[in-house]
């Protein structure tokens, strides 16, 4: 599917699972290299930028949870930049996308857009508003920490095991998909002051900005992860050891008892105490009193 969007001299065409005829004709319209048109018909694994004479061509990758409507969690953007068009081509629906070309089309309408004079302004807003979808997965991640953590402390820390074994791979598979950004976008800032200018340097570095404060909150969700899984495993050995505290004593309590009714219930000539008058109680008050020592004996270890 095609979708064209104009505001003044700009155009931006945004291409979602595009056919080969979409491609063709954007490529003849814009003058698009045939290598990077080949390109756009299928995913690429690693994100790149290229300077051509005419657009730079820029691949990322973008986690999404929350907002994705496919079965994979990273989402491609593949951009192409020229002085006054952009194209953006992706493989599903991308809301943050959605969301943006509603905003341009409305502003634009009612003439209240401040683009800048070149295509790569408005790379720049759409940029960031990818980013700022990132920051919102993040915050979702935040939010399950926090309730993981409220969790933990109400005694639920068995089932708070594979619950925070799901968020370590949501924040693996997030920084597996954009740990190639920092030196994509450095690489574009050298492309994007080549093809634009030195006054555009400004807008480049703060598109890396932009990434540096998702690497920053990344890197501080899962510190915070690392931290409530000490917690979560340290309590967890706490009341395993209660368990086995608790298990040990009763074990050392009744091997006496055992042994004494072992003892007594032998079937044996001349056994003291037993076929005399009050057998049975007596019997019952060594064993009571055999108890009553070893608890003593604990206590005094201070094992209880």
């Amino acid at each position: 599917m095609i979708s064209k969007y104009k505001y003044k001299k700009l155009t931006w065409i945004d291409l979602e699972s595009p056919t080969q005829d979409e491609v063709k004709s954007v490529m003849k319209e814009y003058d698009i290299h045939p290598l990077v048109a080949n390109e756009l018909l299928s995913p690429t694994l690693k994100p790149k930028v290229d300077l051509y004479d005419n657009f730079i061509y820029l691949i990322l990758h973008f986690p999404a949870y929350q907002h994705s409507h496919g079965s994979s969690t990273e989402q491609e953007v593949d951009f192409i930049i020229g002085k006054s068009f952009i194209v953006t081509t992706h493989y599903e629906v991308i809301d943050s996308l959605h969301e943006f070309s509603k905003v341009f089309e409305v502003n634009v309408i009612i003439d209240k857009s401040h683009i800048g004079g070149h295509a790569g302004f408005l790379f720049f807003y759409i940029i960031k508003e990818l980013y700022k979808s990132l920051l919102t997965e993040l915050n979702n991640i935040d939010k399950s920490l926090n309730n993981v953590e409220e969790l933990i402390f109400e005694g639920k820390e068995k089932e708070m095991v594979q619950e925070l074994s799901l968020i370590n791979r949501d924040l693996l598979n997030f920084k597996q998909a954009i740990r190639l950004h920092g030196d994509v976008l450095l690489s574009l800032e050298a492309a994007g002051e080549q093809f634009f200018g030195q006054k555009f340097s400004y807008y480049l570095r703060a598109i890396t900005g932009e990434y540096n404060k998702i690497a920053s909150q990344l890197e501080g969700n899962h510190e915070t992860l690392s931290e409530l899984r000490k917690t979560n495993d340290s309590l967890l050995s706490t009341k395993q050891n209660e368990i086995m505290k608790i298990l040990t004593t009763m074990a050392f309590v009744t091997f006496p008892l055992t042994l004494i009714a072992g003892i007594f219930g032998m079937n044996t000539v001349d056994m003291p105490i037993i076929g005399t008058h009050g057998d049975f109680l007596k019997v019952m008050g060594i064993m009571l009193f055999g108890t009553f020592l070893m608890f003593l004996f604990f206590k005094h270890k201070k094992w209880l």
